[in-house]
C-alpha cells in the first residue's frame, strides 16, 4: 500500500503491459512523495528518473505527491539548455492541498485513497488540538468500518490513520473502546489485541525516525552554513546515520577545523 505519510519516501516500481497486437512492454513507475517544500525537490525528480532510465534501459514516468502545506508550491518540470542542446523533465503531480474544499466528498467514497488523502488532510487541520483530532479520529474509524473492506485493507487503513493521527494515550484508549464497540454491533473483529500491539510499536518506531530525520536536517543545515556546500559523500553519510551518530557530529562540528574532521569525530576509517 502506498503510503503519504512520511516526510518524504520514494516508490519505484516495474510493470508489465501488453500492446493490443500482444507485444509485451516494461514501464519503470517512479514516485516520490514529499512533505516538505525543498527547493531543489524538481531536480531531484530529474535525477532519479534518468538514473532509472539509466540502470533499466526502459521508459520511466515519474510522478509527484506533494503533502507540505505550501498551496502555491508545485514543482512540476526540470531541465537545461546550453550550446544548443536541451534535455527537460516534466513530471505530474498530486497536491494534497487541493483536496481540502473536497474534503467531505472523500469522506463519503468508497476509495481507499479518498479516504487516505482526508485522514492526511485532517491531520493537518488538528495538529495540536487534541480533543478536535480525538473526533476526526473516530469519524474516520467509523466510515472504515461502515465500508465493509475486507479484513487487511481495514487493518492497514486504521494502520495508518493511527500512526497518522497520534493522540495522548488517554484519548487513543477511548478510541480503542468506541472500536470494540464497533465491532462488537457489528459482529466482526478486525483489529485483534496481537495487532494493536504492532500497531503500538510501529507508532514508537515512526516516532524515532522521524526524530532522527529530523536531528539530520538539522545537522545539515548547521554544516552547510560553517563549511558551504556540501559534498555527495556527506549527503550518504547523513542519509544512512544513527541516532547516536548524528549526536557525536553534531557535538564535533563545534570544534572541528574541516569538514572531514567532523565525520572522522565518529568514524576513524575517514
Amino acid at each position: 500500500m502506498v503510503s503519504f505519510l512520511l516526510q518524504k519516501k520514494r516508490l519505484t516500481g516495474a510493470h508489465e503491459l501488453f500492446r493490443l497486437n500482444g507485444s509485451e512492454k516494461w514501464i519503470y513507475i517512479h514516485v516520490e512523495v514529499q512533505g516538505t517544500k525543498q527547493a531543489e525537490f524538481a531536480k531531484r525528480m530529474f535525477v532519479y528518473n534518468y538514473r532509472i532510465y539509466d540502470r533499466y534501459d526502459r521508459p520511466v514516468a515519474s510522478l509527484a505527491v506533494l503533502t507540505d502545506k505550501h498551496k502555491q508550491w508545485k514543482p512540476a518540470s526540470y531541465g537545461f539548455s546550453v550550446l544548443g542542446c536541451k534535455l527537460s523533465l516534466e513530471f505530474p503531480v498530486a497536491k494534497l492541498t487541493d483536496y481540502e474544499d473536497k474534503l467531505e466528498a472523500l469522506l463519503v467514497s468508497d476509495n481507499a485513497f479518498g479516504w487516505i488523502t482526508a485522514a492526511h488532510i485532517l491531520t493537518q487541520k488538528t495538529r495540536k488540538q487534541h480533543q478536535e483530532r480525538y473526533k476526526a479520529k473516530l469519524r474516520l474509524v467509523r466510515i472504515l468500518y461502515q465500508r465493509h473492506w475486507n479484513k487487511q485493507r481495514i487493518i492497514d487503513l486504521f494502520y495508518i490513520l493511527d500512526w497518522l493521527m497520534q493522540l495522548p494515550e488517554w484519548l487513543n484508549s477511548q478510541v480503542w473502546q468506541e472500536l470494540e464497540t464497533i465491532e462488537e454491533r457489528e459482529k466482526v473483529q478486525y483489529i485483534t489485541s496481537v495487532e494493536r500491539i504492532g500497531m503500538a510499536k510501529g507508532r514508537v518506531e515512526g516516532l524515532l525516525e522521524g526524530r532522527v530525520e529530523g536531528e539530520s536536517r538539522l545537522l545539515k543545515r548547521q554544516l552547510e552554513r560553517r563549511f558551504g556546500l556540501l559534498p555527495q559523500w556527506v549527503s550518504e553519510q547523513l542519509g544512512s546515520a544513527k541516532e547516536e551518530e548524528l549526536e557525536a557530529w553534531s557535538e564535533a562540528i563545534l570544534t572541528a577545523p574541516t569538514l572531514e574532521a567532523v565525520f572522522r569525530n565518529g568514524d576513524a576509517s575517514l
